[in-house]
């Protein structure tokens, strides 16, 4: 699939798993990689290199490499997301952030103000968008083949690996919490997406099971999206031990249910259960797609489409502040 909208050369600032994806995605996509910058020297000249790009000494070296209309993809901890994005907005780029797109509520209201005044189209990588099974439900629930929904119930979870507790993510003045700031953002941004509202927090509860530290493994959370009265019950986990993805809507007549994310979350499968005669056995229908995670690559589509003036499904800047509120009011709580 090539874009030929919006898509000239990039730079990448922070040279990470998720900086190299981000890269590949739009390499695919025929954009021009130009540059990298990382605090890690080594691992920036390691993907510059594999790119075919220039390792740069800081983000305003990075881009001025990446020269007039280039799209620039922050990759950082959580700390640096805001600050190099707005970097780079004002100087002119259009950008995309990875998840959560700020540190925190504070963090992204300041980032708001910094794109307000500027032209540049900016997009917040919640990348859980744009998986099949997620996009087949989006459209069901749209259609409303199994009536309104009334309730969200969901488990992300992974189970961390050796020395994980020496990892950045634990390191609060760099990641501004744990498991919750991880997977439970995507979480709440697939459930504002999936019903087309907003959330609100009823009740949160944050623990540290088995990872000690100054930030939580496991995160609960209880919200309501108000418009539609649907309750929702997330749980997002670092003690998860054998990795799982699970999210079910439940509506009047049955349940649409999306589980794994390929990988090591199991084959991504989407199943429709279906109410047909009342109250009894649901018809089942299934749908299982096929190894590898395309999101990357449909997510980066997405993004060119949207700096080209075109519709786009990624979550914007008040996607990802409408996610940090709830995270905001769980860690006060």
């Amino acid at each position: 699939m090539l874009v030929d909208r919006g898509c000239g050369g990039f730079g990448v600032v922070g040279a990470g798993l998720i900086g190299g994806k981000r890269s590949e995605a739009l390499v695919k996509l025929g954009c021009q990689p130009k540059a990298v910058y990382d605090p890690d020297g080594a691992r920036a000249e390691r993907l510059a290199a594999s790119l075919g790009a220039v390792s740069t000494n800081g983000v305003s070296e990075l881009l001025e490499a990446v020269g007039d209309d280039g799209i620039v993809v922050v990759a950082t901890t959580h700390d640096a997301l805001a600050p190099v994005a707005a970097h780079a907005i004002r100087a002119g780029f259009n950008v995309l952030i990875e998840k959560p797109g700020a540190i925190d509520l504070r963090s992204v209201d300041d980032l708001m103000q910094a794109a307000e005044s500027a032209n540049s189209y900016v997009q917040v990588g919640f990348n859980h968008r744009f998986h099949p099974a997620v996009r087949m439900a989006r459209d069901d629930l749209q259609r409303g083949i199994l009536g309104l929904p009334i309730l969200v119930r969901a488990t992300y979870g992974h189970g961390g690996r050796q020395g994980y507790e020496s990892e950045w993510r634990f390191r609060k003045e760099l990641s501004g919490g744990g498991e919750l700031l991880d997977q439970g953002t995507h979480l709440i941004d697939l459930v504002n997406f999936l019903l087309e509202g907003s959330v609100e927090h009823v009740y949160s509860s944050l623990a540290s099971l088995y990872w000690r530290g100054t930030v939580e493994d496991n995160a609960f959370l209880h919200l309501r999206e108000p418009r539609r009265e649907v309750e929702v019950w997330l749980h997002a986990s670092w003690t998860e031990w054998r990795n799982k993805f699970l999210f079910e809507v439940f509506c009047e007549r049955g349940k649409l249910v999306v589980e794994g994310l390929g990988g090591s979350y199991g084959p991504e499968t989407y199943r429709v259960f279906e109410m047909v005669d009342g109250i009894g056995p649901p018809v089942i229908r299934s749908t299982e797609f096929p190894p590898g995670d395309a999101s990357w690559l449909e997510e980066s589509g997405d993004f060119i489409r949207g700096i080209g003036g075109g519709v786009a499904l990624g979550a914007k800047l008040n996607d990802a502040r409408r996610v940090l509120a709830i995270v905001a009011r769980a860690y006060e709580q």
